[in-house]
């Protein structure tokens, strides 16, 4: 037999990531997961037979490499209704393959080797590697527990002749925290006359409570003029599995991104842009999240509460960290290990999300669950009373 080729991996730190390594631990435990961040019931009966219907249609083949421009349509309205910005449906939007993708292709496209991104972390884990990827070095700036904010002075330090770009997330997945109008004043104040590139990652758009707004980039026509926005499909429609999403940027950004778009995808499948570009035009099939994961959320701050686990309460998205201090003094990925082996329940730790973790005693869970999941889940968690 002959010996493997030799190759030099481009990312030389690899490893499994963290959502891989406590699903698996999930199952070899039957735990209940309340670690991957996917819901546990079904998206709406309408949606899905739209995409059924399109199918029996035909819509089988390539559509536009940008989207099918009936779903570039109804996003344009669905966007200047939400946050007053008017975009060209033909030239502000591409269609991606998930927000992965848009992310992946927005820093292939703009970050070159040697430039710095600047990120916020805990930050999600496909950030670091695809900057990495474009030959890029990561600045991250550090929040911890409980509060998780930013202070945009110590960013605008950050700020050099090398920066390219910098990567935001709200609402914000892991802290489950939003940035406010003043974060975003703030950020457009360091941007400005520069030639950074602002990629603002905002998939949980929809997933925000407590009578918050959604500080899109699109609200600040300054900061949007140098930004890329990019959505999910599958965290407002509950069908992560579908790999939908897209991004919206001005005119000249959305160019440069669909250079590096047509190479690595092309365009996305036709039959669900369809049936998306039917479902959203009604405005009552994403109004109703706020109010629907806010109740979910609730319902496990409330059956938690009597067990030591304390709760920086969610903002946004569908996860809620807890602080565990009062109950264990050992690594997160330890005591996450353990909640899942011995607990039964599998949640994720913080310490990933970080390029150098602070140490604090924190996890996430998952609240996009039905009600019994989070009850049974509740009620295996009662055992770190003892």
């Amino acid at each position: 037999m002959s010996n493997n080729i030799s190759i030099s991996s481009k990312l030389p730190a690899g490893s499994t990531n963290i959502f891989t390594i406590m699903s698996k631990l999930a199952t070899e435990h039957k735990a209940i997961n309340l670690g991957q961040g996917f819901p546990d019931f079904e998206c709406d009966e309408k949606l899905k037979k739209l995409v059924s219907k399109y199918v029996t249609e035909g819509k089988n083949q390539y559509c536009p490499m940008a989207g099918l421009p009936k779903l570039n349509q109804t996003l344009s309205t669905k966007m200047e209704r939400l946050y007053g910005m008017p975009i060209n449906p033909d030239t502000q939007i591409c269609i991606t393959a998930g927000a992965t993708q848009a992310l992946y292709t927005a820093i292939m496209a703009f970050v070159h080797s040697g430039d710095e991104v600047i990120i916020f972390e805990p930050a999600y884990d496909c950030y670091t590697p695809q900057v990495q990827l474009a030959g890029g070095t990561v600045k991250p700036y550090q929040m911890t527990y409980p509060d998780y904010e930013i202070d945009w002075n110590r960013v605008k330090d950050m700020v050099n002749d090398k920066t390219r770009m910098i990567v935001i997330n709200t609402p914000h997945n892991p802290s489950g925290t939003i940035l406010t109008k003043t974060d975003m004043q703030s950020l457009e104040n360091i941007v400005k006359d520069t030639n950074i590139i602002v990629l603002s990652d905002e998939v949980y758009e929809h997933l925000i409570y407590d009578g918050e707004e959604h500080q899109s980039v699109m609200r600040f026509p300054t900061l949007f003029n140098q930004s890329m926005a990019v959505f999910s499909f599958g965290k407002t429609l509950h069908a992560t599995g579908w790999k939908m999403g897209y991004v919206v940027g001005p005119e000249y950004l959305i160019n440069e991104f669909k250079t590096v778009h047509q190479w690595n995808v092309f365009c996305t499948n036709s039959f669900v842009q369809f049936a998306i570009a039917d479902y959203l035009v009604e405005p009552k099939n994403y109004e109703y999240l706020p109010s629907f994961f806010e109740k979910k959320r609730d319902t496990m701050n409330s059956l938690l509460s009597e067990t030591p686990l304390i709760p920086k309460v969610a903002k946004g998205t569908y996860f809620q960290a807890y602080s565990y201090e009062e109950v264990s003094s050992l690594p997160d990925l330890e005591f996450a290990k353990y909640l899942t082996s011995e607990i039964g329940v599998a949640v994720i730790p913080m310490s990933p999300f970080y390029t150098n973790p602070p140490g604090d005693k924190v996890i996430r869970l998952c609240f996009a669950k039905e009600e019994k999941t989070i009850e049974a889940a509740a009620e295996r968690l009662m055992k770190l009373r003892g």
